[in-house]
């Protein structure tokens, strides 16, 4: 028995050294490289776990690289205060010019009020049907208007039109009080969610974004805003593309000029104030991706829908995307401990896009790095690590790793085995 023990430790010590070198290559330190059926390169290295960014919002830092700056491509002339273009499917952002500068943002407010308006109707405080009576307050409301008329009903729907094709502040007020009571109840209510959104720069005085110094967001915050606005509620988003409006009588044109010009574009808005300049967020779909422009303080609105135009057609021109994560899809198979099985299939928490410089999709590379060492049992979507996205030595994008299955503990003398071989 005495003459067994010495032999089962030495065999056990070569499995578990052939299983490390399998995973791990000659030198534990050393990232192995290997092409995966995507064509995307894949390194395993031990390294400190980064945050991951979250999946269905992209909210972006001004740390966070731009595709322009891994790129040799030019952006064009924007001559506006501030200006983004960024890629809705990746959430990268392809260029940006003062993305944080704090500015008035005019009837792009709108959207803030939209959103909050969108949420109750989803949660049944409202119906598109329902009829409410015009205020004083809301008809005697200055700037562009929508022309309802006090004490006399009007349908949500119709307010809504109002406020998003026609950019009325007169609907914007009225949809205000309908769904908090006030405009101050309401007010309160748009910049607790601009702060839970994650929009650290903005502050909102009224839902219309009438001058006043205590509105003011940027460019990297309305980029926010308008994935929620997008991303949360598509069943209203209809509206953004309405060309006109006709209401008492009076029919009104959408602003925003792009919706007629077949290229893609179905949304979202503009807004003009002799503080703001013109401003237009605009998004548009050409086959399957979705990108978004958002220009800010231009002299004209020619220039607002030139500019735009210009940022769309040169993202869509000079970057594509790629998935190379796919939701569910193992990316590494590491080895696992005291588990029924050896390996465990691990993969993007999210899937994952990127936005690359047409002609440089094959040279993204994959970098996992695990937090621990594996030891079953393992759940189905722990999380176990980061998976990295890396282009000409930048990371361009990064997601969490997680168990793409369950790997339940093995009996007693698996579990037995395996203690043993991580001694070794």
């Amino acid at each position: 028995m005495s003459r067994k023990l010495p032999l089962i430790l030495i065999a056990t010590a070569v499995v578990a050294g052939g299983a490390y070198i399998a995973y791990s290559g000659k030198d534990s330190t050393e990232p192995v490289v290997a092409a995966n059926p995507s064509g995307v390169s894949t390194s395993t290295a031990a390294a400190p776990v980064s945050p991951a960014l979250s999946s269905n919002i992209f909210v972006t830092t001004p740390q966070t690289p731009t595709v322009q700056s891994f790129a040799n491509v030019i952006a064009p002339t924007i001559e506006a205060r501030a200006w983004m273009v960024m890629d809705l499917e990746s959430g990268q952002i392809i260029a940006q010019h003062n993305a944080d500068e704090r500015l008035a943002p005019a009837s792009l407010t709108k959207l803030l009020t939209a959103s909050l308006v969108f949420s109750a109707l989803d949660a049944q405080r409202l119906n598109l049907d329902q009829e409410i009576t015009v205020s004083e307050r809301a008809w005697r409301t200055g700037g562009s208007r929508t022309f309802i008329e006090v004490n006399k009903p009007v349908k949500v729907s119709d307010l809504l039109q109002g406020m998003i094709v026609q950019s009325g502040n007169d609907a914007t007020i009225q949809l205000a009080e309908a769904v908090a009571g006030s405009v101050e109840v309401f007010v309160d209510q748009m910049n607790k969610e601009a702060q839970a959104f994650g929009m650290a720069n903005s502050n909102f005085a009224d839902p219309t974004g009438l001058p006043s110094p205590n509105t003011y967001t940027t460019v990297r915050d309305l980029s926010i805003l308008a994935q929620h606005v997008i991303k949360d509620h598509p069943s209203y988003y209809h509206y953004f593309s309405q060309q006109e409006f006709t209401y008492n009588k009076i029919r009104q044109p959408n602003r925003n000029g792009l919706l007629a010009r077949n290229i893609g574009v179905d949304g979202l808005k503009t807004g003009h104030t002799d503080d703001a300049g013109y401003c237009l967020i605009s998004t548009s779909v050409r086959d399957g991706r979705r990108v978004l422009s958002i220009v800010m303080g231009t002299k004209t609105m020619r220039e607002r829908e030139q500019f735009s135009q210009q940022l769309l057609d040169w993202s869509y021109q000079n970057f594509n995307n790629q998935v190379i994560a796919p939701t569910g899809q193992a990316v590494v198979t590491p080895r696992v401990y005291e588990g029924e099985v050896k390996t465990v299939n691990l993969g993007s928490q999210n899937g994952v896009a990127v936005t690359v410089p047409r002609g440089q999709e094959q040279n993204v590379q994959m970098l996992t790095q695990l937090n621990r060492e594996l030891v079953a049992p393992i759940a189905k979507g722990d999380a176990v690590g980061s998976v990295q996205f890396v282009l000409n030595g930048q990371i361009i994008k990064q997601d969490t790793l997680v168990a793409l299955e369950d790997i339940p503990q093995a009996g007693f003398f698996g579990r037995m085995w395996d203690k043993v071989a991580r001694l070794f």
